[in-house]
């Protein structure tokens, strides 16, 4: 509930400090003593885009402090969590506007963007007349007014859950079909390389060990023949057969030889044994240079096999297994992916389903809510002289959302007969501005928070259906509070708090102030408005009938 509305500076406002009340607050005065002013301040410190000049003429800078009451539980305190605000049972919201243009916001002594000025706005004032296409006008809003209406949040959270679900399903069946068709391209090339691959089995660390025993039998090939020479000449046909020989010789000899002889013939001994020792090691390594030379050709074309393979597929020789696992993978997918393409056509056609059975039950609850609200709006209608005119909620197909498949927009035909259209289209200045309070007498039932102005909004009408608009705004105003700037004595006259918006002249410099009215100022401010410039005294008995009534 806005409490107060300080300005300094702005327009042709020098100071002006207002202190509002729950209930039905009234503002009047003469054409164009500023009254307009005051809702163009109002909006420009709760972040509205409107007019840029609001500085008063030789100001540095122009100010506006509004404060409200915030219960708890109120919507304006999710928006100050969310910004990292400071909360508390009132809210204060301070705005600067300097001469040069800039603007400078705080909320609560905390300095703020006036984006957040406008979204706390929208949970704490409302506006309404005849230009008004923020909100009852505009027929992008009236599904979410329809909506909120009939209670429809818990269908509208299920629609949307079932929306939510219905887009990933999609997805996750687009993304398989993708995968599978890039899969499905290589499909022949997949199935030759795997086979190819399978049939040649390679090994990791395959290829180091091919190549080293090719290089083993290649250089035994080259000096097998040389070792086998040298140990025929070190054989029973050469070295061992001659030291033997001379062995023997000596041995002849070495009785007549007074022992000159041993020590040689021990030496030569020892040589035999090392001779020994060689021939057995180059056995050995005869036996290691021993291959078949089929074994040398395998080997080879098994080593040239998987280089080739390995420049045909871009990877080195030894990541040859590695890579047949993954081509395998890439088959496996492709032979399982009919089976997880249709897994995922069916979780879509069940989204899908779930999906239409949401939407199809918010259609008929909206449906149901608008027969409500139409029934509502017609019985507002009557009392404000529109008995004869016709308002609807039309609801049609529209594309398929996260808030179901219904435009809806309220229609009106003012006349039988005549032709239904939207709202802002068909309805003149006056029936317009009845709809508007008859719609919104009906959509205000049960809510509570938010400060309603209505600007005019009984232009264009009088007498009784003038009467019958300033009830409308007292019912309204019961519990809560409406601001009314009004030219209409009967709807002044119903109003809890009164105020007389005048502009005067001093030295040259036009000022706005606004007054509270006592009762007695109050009977002349409304003998005014019925009678003009001249107050006389039947103009103020008639303001007094008015306020007796």
């Amino acid at each position: 509930m806005l409490r107060g509305l300080d300005i300094s500076d702005m327009l042709i406002i020098e100071r002006l400090e207002l202190n509002f009340q729950p209930g039905l607050n009234v503002l009047t005065g003469e054409t164009g003593a500023g009254k307009s002013i005051l809702l163009d301040s109002l909006g420009f410190v709760l972040g509205w885009r409107g007019r840029a000049d609001l500085v008063r003429q030789g100001a540095a800078q122009g100010e506006v402090t509004a404060w409200f009451d915030l219960p708890a539980g109120h919507p304006a305190h999710a928006v100050l969590q969310e910004a990292g605000l400071p909360e508390g049972d009132e809210l204060i919201l301070r705005r600067i506007n300097t001469s040069d243009g800039r603007k400078t916001a705080w909320v609560n002594d905390r300095r703020c963007s006036g984006e957040v000025l406008r979204q706390l706005s929208e949970t704490l004032v409302e506006l309404h007349g005849q230009h008004d296409d923020r909100g009852l006008l505009d027929p992008k809003g009236h599904r979410a007014i329809l909506d909120d209406f009939g209670g429809l949040d818990a269908a509208l959270q299920e629609t949307r859950a079932a929306w939510s679900a219905r887009h990933s399903t999609r997805r996750a069946l687009e993304t398989a079909r993708k995968a599978q068709a890039e899969i499905a391209a290589e499909e022949e090339f997949l199935r030759y390389a795997v086979a190819e691959l399978d049939k040649l089995k390679p090994e990791e660390g395959e290829e180091a060990t091919l190549d080293t025993r090719r290089r083993m039998m290649q250089a035994a090939e080259r000096i097998r023949a040389d070792v086998v020479q040298a140990y025929e000449a070190m054989g029973p046909n050469g070295a061992e057969s001659q030291m033997a020989d001379a062995l023997r010789w000596l041995d002849g000899a070495a009785d007549r030889a007074e022992g000159a002889l041993e020590e040689p013939m021990a030496a030569l001994n020892r040589a035999m044994i090392e001779l020994d020792t060689a021939m057995e090691g180059v056995v050995t390594a005869i036996e290691a240079m021993s291959f078949d030379a089929a074994e040398l050709e395998e080997t080879e074309e098994r080593l040239f096999a998987m280089r080739g393979l390995a420049r045909k597929h871009n990877v080195q020789a030894d990541e040859l297994a590695g890579f047949a696992d993954t081509l395998r993978g890439k088959l496996a997918a492709l032979d399982a992916g009919d089976e997880e393409l249709a897994r995922l056509e069916r979780d879509a056609r069940a989204a899908e389903a779930a999906y239409d059975a949401a939407a199809n039950l918010l259609t008929q609850a909206r449906q149901a809510a608008a027969a409500r609200l139409d029934t509502a709006v017609s019985g507002e209608l009557a009392p404000l002289k529109m008995d004869r005119a016709v308002f609807a909620t039309r609801i049609t197909e529209d594309t398929a959302g996260p808030d179901g498949r219904d435009a809806v927009t309220f229609t009106v035909a003012t006349n039988p007969g005549a032709p239904a259209g939207p709202l802002n289209k068909i309805a003149s200045g006056g029936e317009l501005s009845r709809f508007l309070l008859a719609l919104k007498v009906c959509l205000t039932q049960g809510q509570s928070g938010l400060t309603l102005i209505f600007d005019e909004i009984d232009r264009g009408v009088g007498g009784a259906t003038a009467d019958a608009v300033g009830r409308r705004l007292a019912a309204i105003a019961d519990g809560g509070q409406v601001l009314v700037v009004t030219h209409s004595p009967q709807v002044a006259a119903l109003g809890a708090h009164h105020w007389r918006v005048e502009k005067s002249v001093t030295d040259g410099m036009t000022t706005t102030d606004v007054v509270p009215l006592d009762p007695e100022a109050r009977v002349d401010e409304l003998a005014r408005m019925v009678a003009g410039d001249q107050i006389t005294d039947a103009a103020r008995q008639a303001a007094r009938a008015l306020l007796s009534v």
